[in-house]
């Protein structure tokens, strides 16, 4: 036979692929595989290639310890179609080129010239060879090749029971070793950038690997990137404490050493000379983390510089002393504390200072409200400011760690070795603003308060000034700004007395002003007079030492206006902030929307309230407070609180309104009939909804906050679900965690199951989404028990898919299936067909995940049908991923492309970006497999562009993909 062999054509040449999908090509043209049971075979013999395999080992990892009686007769089959697969033409019962009969088993044959995995080994090899012969740029290069032969995990796309089998979960454990390897050599090298992609993509995958992430930190520090390198250490010592209760271990703490000598090393550059200021503070903004920081602007958060500022010389004068020294201001960190009471202008002040010395500062400049004197209570918390800040720094929500303490260390570690001005207005105390100092050098830190903030003089060695009334001459030069010097000199004497009766606040003067600007017939003398004959009260927040009542001022200002606009200003002080719009203000007044937009002007005109933004007002606190202050004695208790009622409701109704615009398919708890007199804002669509969300996003939470404390607690459980969706599509799921326990908390006092059990459900989903594993786990359970009792098949159907959702994110890949079949079980006896179809795709992406892809066809078609006959274009477009996802591990890329396609033009027209980025990646894998690597990239760059705007971490991947394609992307 071998001389009959010898006079045959030489076959076909044959490739393998194990590293990733499993794959083979004969000469150019790619075999279209068989049966999930045919690619597990082939894979085994692919990784344990060269090598004997033994039927029963065969059987093992085809069915998993549990075979049927006919396993060896199948596995015989199933090796005759992989000879013929192989070999078309091969007589029966021959041998053939490629799989061989061996002892106990089979064979397959290869080399590193055909299978990829040997290809990795033999680099591998080469590889250490040129390190020990003092090549490391060589055995980077070597190494660097053999890590892009992976193309996902090992044998992708075979049954995950086979997945498990030692044979290939061996193989991961030896291509993370090689990214380690890697790494090491590169460092050695002074070629970090090189291997950063991999030790990223690794990182992804195994984020509790201590060795590793050491050196995705001296990498990412090697490469200029220090701010990640230690945002990635915060992120995670918090997930090995949270995940295994343990601390990180010596090799990771020497790498986060290694990381701040570095950085404290460059941070002292510029007291050593350097000469550019921007070349001393570290990496840009596109180095943070990841691909979102580059999208973003440099922050500039500083509100508007008043143009009429005027004096305050002295004041002025001190604060900026300290900043004469660039050197000083490069080497230590600077912190000013201004106090003073209400009206007394320190917002205005450390505005005006800031924006003078703000191009000192170009790495940015941050802000917050925090409104620690806010009559409503609605305080700003730490936890909230951080998260804020972290978000303008490109920080990713999920990527954000769990707990203050870890959060402020983030946001710590992002301004190191930079030059930021961090204005704190409005803090409550010491306390209040600890969390948002800045720990290096190099940044400028202005903290306004009513208190004098003494903790963080002794403490931090803050510079502290204490803000006292203008004096005369001061409140004739405001008055000169606001109404002219020819009217002001006319009658100096008057302009003195308002300046007295005012009290010096600035606050107290603008409204004056404002009155006499706007009464340019009237004299100052009258003016005054009007003054002195005015009554009122604010004494809770008048300073002792003034002999001011600043109350007249306001009541004086009220006074004059109309009767319907002094009722709603007096209203208005019930709002919980921190602003607010003319639908709101007339759902409070019980306006209709119009009115309430001509009194809104006619206020903000005499400076009662200010137009901060296009149709949003806001009040100082101080006026704020009066005009509480004035509700609750002229209207009573029972009127303010049918007021605030009507605006609670107003939020309510709108909120559950935009909710099922954004997830017309997703049943949240009902609302009772809308009350009489309650006219939720009209929202168009999506678009308008999510806009509307947005802007009203601070006001929800307040209105939360203050309905908590005022006990409503049915209307808060009902808002927070009604902001469910909202939450989860933004990615706020700090804030949601927050509120939704708010909500649990009240669904207890209410002693109400329905409520409990909605309030649990939404408690484990938000867990779920900050990779609470534990903690989604037992509130499912718990739920599950709860919809149970309640006999609430619907409610149950839902916690089953979360479990299964929960299952897929642990790889629990049978468990996912079995979840997410009860709920469609559950589903079609209840009748919700949308929900139905919602189970059908996940138990067609189910089945797809564990390689039986014409089953997974199967449920998503009829899921497709149902979704059609609904009108859910966003289920639709989830489908047809599903379904193109089947057909591409089924080889039949022309038809995944079209439905991809499909897909694709639906969340465009949704406006669903991250869905429309991953569906492209999966169109760019399909066209890598075909060997179309122009259309892949084509692909994959509008992805990138997409994943980057939104700062999600698959960016990353694509990047990766591009990457492997020959795409120079460099650091962008």
């Amino acid at each position: 036979m071998d001389d009959q062999r010898g006079q045959e054509v030489a076959p076909d040449p044959v490739r393998f692929a194990v590293l990733g999908p499993v794959r083979v090509w004969r000469a150019a043209t790619e075999l279209r595989l068989g049966r999930p049971q045919e690619r597990a075979l082939l894979a085994l013999l692919l990784v344990r290639a060269g090598q004997p395999v033994s039927v029963s080992e065969i059987v093992d990892v085809l069915w998993s310890g549990r075979p049927p009686d006919t396993a060896v007769n199948v596995v015989h089959r199933h090796v005759g179609a992989l000879r013929r697969l192989l070999e078309p033409g091969l007589p029966t019962r021959a041998t053939g080129q490629w799989l061989l009969r061996d002892t106990g088993g089979y064979r397959l044959v290869a080399d590193s010239d055909s299978l990829d995995l040997l290809r990795f080994r033999a680099l591998r090899v080469e590889a250490r060879r040129a390190a020990s012969d003092g090549a490391p740029e060589r055995a980077v290069d070597l190494l660097t090749e053999a890590l892009s032969l992976w193309q996902g995990p090992t044998a992708h796309g075979i049954p995950v029971e086979a997945r498990a089998h030692p044979a290939f979960v061996s193989l991961e454990g030896e291509r993370l070793a090689t990214v380690k390897e890697a790494a090491d050599v590169a460092l050695r090298a002074d070629v970090p950038g090189v291997v950063l992609p991999r030790l990223r993509e690794a990182a992804a995958d195994s984020p509790l690997d201590e060795p590793l992430m050491a050196r995705l930190m001296l990498a990412l520090s090697a490469t200029g990137r220090r701010p990640e390198a230690l945002s990635t250490y915060v992120t995670v010592s918090n997930r090995l404490a949270d995940e295994l209760g343990i601390d990180p271990g010596p090799e990771l703490r020497d790498a986060h050493q290694a990381v701040l000598r570095d950085t404290a090393s460059t941070a002292a550059g510029p007291a050593a000379g350097v000469s550019e200021a921007r070349t001393a503070q570290g990496p840009a903004a596109s180095d943070l983390v990841g691909p979102r920081a580059a999208s973003l602007p440099v922050p500039a958060q500083l509100p508007l510089d008043l143009p009429t500022f005027t004096g305050r010389r002295a004041e002025l004068a001190e604060v900026l002393a300290p900043r004469s020294s660039e050197g000083r201001s490069a080497a230590t960190v600077v912190i000013s504390a201004i106090g003073g009471m209400a009206g007394i202008g320190k917002t205005t002040l450390a505005v005006h200072w800031a924006h003078r010395v703000a191009d000192r500062y170009p790495d940015g400049q941050l802000y917050v409200n925090l409104r620690g004197f806010d009559p409503s209570g609605a305080v700003m918390r730490p936890d909230e400011a951080v998260r804020g800040f972290l978000d303008t720094l490109g920080v990713p929500p999920e990527r954000v760690p769990h707990g203050l303490d870890a959060q402020a260390a983030l946001y710590r570690s992002m301004l190191a070795g930079r030059r930021f001005l961090v204005l704190l207005d409005n803090a409550r105390d010491s306390d209040h603003v600890r969390p948002l100092l800045p720990g290096t050098p190099g940044c400028l830190t202005i903290v306004t308060s009513r208190n004098q903030l003494s903790g963080l003089v002794a403490a931090h060695g803050a510079h502290s000034l204490t803000l006292r009334p203008l004096g005369t001459d001061e409140g004739r030069e405001l008055l000169i700004r606001r109404l002219g010097a020819e009217r002001v000199s006319a009658e100096r004497e008057a302009a003195a007395e308002i300046t007295a009766l005012c009290g010096g606040l600035p606050l107290a003067l603008a409204c004056v002003a404002a009155r006499a600007a706007t009464h340019p017939h009237f004299s100052l003398s009258a003016v005054a007079a009007e003054l002195r004959e005015a009554h009122g009260s604010l004494d809770a927040f008048i300073e002792a030492d003034t002999s001011a009542d600043v109350g007249a001022v306001f009541s004086w200002s009220s006074r004059a206006l109309s009767p319907a606009a002094a009722r709603l200003f007096r209203l208005l002080g019930l709002h919980p902030g921190p602003d607010f719009t003319a639908p709101a203000a007339a759902a409070l007044a019980g306006l209709a929307v119009r009115e309430a937009r001509l009194l809104l002007t006619e206020l903000s005109r005499v400076h009662l309230i200010n137009e901060h933004a296009p149709g949003r007002y806001a009040f100082h606190d101080l006026l704020r407070a009066y005009a509480a202050e004035l509700a609750h004695t002229q209207h009573g208790e029972a009127e303010c609180r049918a007021a605030v009622n009507q605006l609670f409701e107003h939020y309510l109704y709108t909120a559950h309104a935009a909710g099922r615009l954004i997830a017309p398919y997703v049943d949240t708890m009902p609302l009772p009939p809308l009350p009489e007199g309650i006219l939720p804002e009209p929202l168009a669509d999506d678009e308008s909804a999510l806009a509307w969300l947005a802007a009203e996003y601070a006001v929800l939470l307040a209105v939360i906050d203050v309905a908590t404390d005022s006990g409503a607690d049915r209307l808060v459980c009902l808002l927070v679900s009604s902001l469910e969706r909202f939450f989860d599509r933004q990615g706020h799921w700090h804030d949601w965690a927050a509120v939704q326990r708010t909500a649990l908390e009240a669904a207890l006092r209410l002693s109400d199951p329905v409520v409990e059990a909605h309030g649990l459900l939404g408690l484990a989903r938000v867990a779920g989404r900050l990779g609470l594993r534990d903690e989604a786990g037992a509130h499912l359970d718990r739920v599950l028990g709860l919809f149970t009792e309640l006999g609430d098949d619907v409610g149950r159907a839902y916690v089953h898919l979360s479990l299964g959702w929960e299952a897929e994110q642990r790889g629990d890949l049978p468990g996912a299936l079995r979840h997410d079949q009860l709920a469609l079980d559950l589903f079609r006896a209840t009748g919700r067909q949308a929900a139905q179809a919602t189970a059908l795709n996940a138990v067609g992406w189910d089945h797809a995940t564990l390689g039986d892809h014409q089953q997974a066809l199967d449920h998503c078609l009829e899921a497709l049908t149902i979704q059609r006959d609904l009108g859910d274009h966003v289920g639709q477009a989830a489908t047809w991923d599903s379904i193109a996802y089947a057909h591409h591990n089924l080889g039949d890329h022309p038809q995944a492309l079209t439905s991809y396609r499909n897909a694709l033009t639906i969340f465009r027209d949704l406006g669903v970006p991250a869905e429309e980025a991953g569906t492209l990646v999966r169109i760019g894998d399909t066209h890598r497999a075909t060997g179309d690597h122009e259309a892949a990239r084509t692909a994959w760059r509008t992805a990138l562009t997409l994943f980057t705007e939104l700062a999600h971490p698959d960016a990353e991947r694509v990047r990766v993909r591009l990457e492997e394609l020959g795409e120079p992307l460099g650091d962008a």
